[in-house]
């Protein structure tokens, strides 16, 4: 069961996870300090639990432990949380240091992260398994039997499908069914009675021609007994964190909820931006220096050390990218635009661990300065494949209607794209991201985004 949160879509599941690893953390680092003479009527004993427990939360977010996409088990699931809680630690430890007033105590915050590991782990563990059982899994009840409920059972991630089960297809005609024949209910009755029958909390509107064949009456009576009615596409946005382009229409993003453009918003994102890039570039411009240095330092004084590129941005206006040279200079010799390869030998040895680590990415700190991208949004895309992907993948364009950025929901869903399909699959999460984007969905992202650097996910 998914739940709106912040204008945000989150797993029940996943919430009572965060909630119950929340008093863990703070019960152990409670424990901790009494072993070690703090008081527990004592103010700063609990506000230095409440510290150690954020600190090690935003770790573990930042590890994607609370992500519905996270399929680890066991060794995954023992390196993000081993990585989440060392990096925690130690951030807090020189918090501790730097910044006395906020009473962290540096001998308190490592016995605390070493013993909160094992708590977590062995919760983590529990909650996977309880999640997968019926306890957070909303029954509901598909109406069709057509095209449109087939994109419910074609859900093969095991992600899409933990927080709901499907109790039964019901025809609304007499079509060959397109789902599996032993899923569709062949008991007789009202709607009402079938949702009672089969004890569904949800239906699941998916039929070819709604015009035709919307049982607008019996779906009435079902919404006046409380039960929660949604169309095949809300359903599926909701579940998956993508917008399925397969089963999307013009009316449904028309008349949809999301795509605000308000001024608040466009200034609050622009401040946004201008703050925390500048802050970005303040902390990253050692490592710029060291890469110039490296790029020189192989490739020659007089070689290159920016790569600059069209790319298409807000509006379908092209714009020149700026990222640190990763590839020989000559990568594109023919002068034909060219996607990136796995292990690809256009790739220089200092430039192999600057993508790796997105340290090539850096530079575009200057473009989100400029204006031209956010730090967070839809990848740009070169303008030759924007061409070419708007005349074969429907509705490619509207991932203009936003700034392009440095990381993005697709990044963190999809790992690097290299071929037509994969541009398709990276539109849908993008789509997703243009009509639910927000200041908040922003900060998950930019959190979550270091697990994709940490673990070198989708790097070539």
């Amino acid at each position: 069961m998914r739940i709106r949160l912040l204008g945000q879509v989150a797993s029940s599941a996943l919430l009572v996870l965060f909630l119950v690893e929340s008093a863990a953390l703070i019960g152990t680092a409670l424990l901790v300090g009494r072993l070690r003479g703090a008081d527990f009527d004592d103010l700063n004993t609990w506000q230095h639990a409440t510290l150690v427990g954020g600190f090690i939360q935003l770790g573990m977010i930042a590890m994607g432990l609370y992500s519905p996409r996270m399929r680890d088990r066991s060794a995954g699931l023992f390196l993000r949380v081993s990585i989440a809680v060392i990096v925690a630690t130690l951030a807090a430890m020189a918090i501790a240091v730097i910044w006395p007033q906020f009473g962290l105590f540096p001998r308190r915050l490592a016995i605390s992260g070493f013993l909160s590991w094992p708590v977590i782990v062995l919760i983590h563990l529990a909650m996977i398994h309880v999640a997968e059982g019926y306890l957070f899994r909303k029954p509901v009840l598909v109406l069709g039997s057509g095209e449109r409920a087939a994109s419910v059972t074609r859900l093969r991630r095991r992600a899409d499908k933990r927080s709901f089960r499907v109790v039964g297809y019901v025809a609304v005609d007499d079509a060959k069914p397109v789902v599996p024949e032993n899923q569709v209910l062949r008991d007789e009755g009202t709607l009402l009675q079938r949702v009672r029958r089969h004890r569904a909390e949800e239906i699941v509107v998916a039929i070819d021609e709604r015009r035709q064949m919307l049982p607008i009456d019996e779906l009435l009576e079902c919404r006046l007994e409380g039960i929660e009615i949604i169309e095949v596409m809300d359903f599926l946005e909701r579940e998956t964190g993508k917008l399925p382009v397969h089963a999307l229409s013009s009316g449904w993003l028309i008349f949809g909820r999301g795509f605000r453009r308000d001024i608040v918003r466009r200034y609050t994102e622009r401040c946004f931006d201008l703050v925390t890039s500048s802050a970005l570039l303040l902390l990253a411009w050692p490592v710029m220096v060291a890469t110039a240095i490296a790029i020189k330092l192989e490739d020659g004084w007089h070689a290159p050390v920016f790569y600059r590129q069209q790319r298409v941005g807000r509006g379908g206006r092209p714009f020149d990218i700026l990222k640190f040279r990763s590839m020989r200079t000559d990568a594109e010799r023919a002068g034909q635009a060219v996607w990136a390869l796995k292990n690809d030998s256009r790739v220089t040895r200092v430039g192999a661990v600057i993508r790796k680590l997105r340290i090539d990415e850096l530079p575009q700190v200057l473009n989100v300065l400029r204006g031209e991208m956010g730090l967070v949004g839809p990848r740009p895309e070169r303008v030759e494949f924007v061409a070419q992907l708007s005349e074969k993948i429907p509705f490619y364009h509207s991932r203009h209607y936003v700034k392009p950025g440095i990381t993005g929901w697709a990044q963190l869903c999809y790992p690097y794209g290299a071929s037509d399909d994969d541009a398709l699959e990276k539109l849908q999460y993008d789509l997703y991201y243009v009509k639910n984007h927000g200041l908040l969905f922003d900060l998950l992202i930019l959190l979550q985004t270091v697990e994709v650097i940490l673990l070198g996910k989708g790097a070539r």
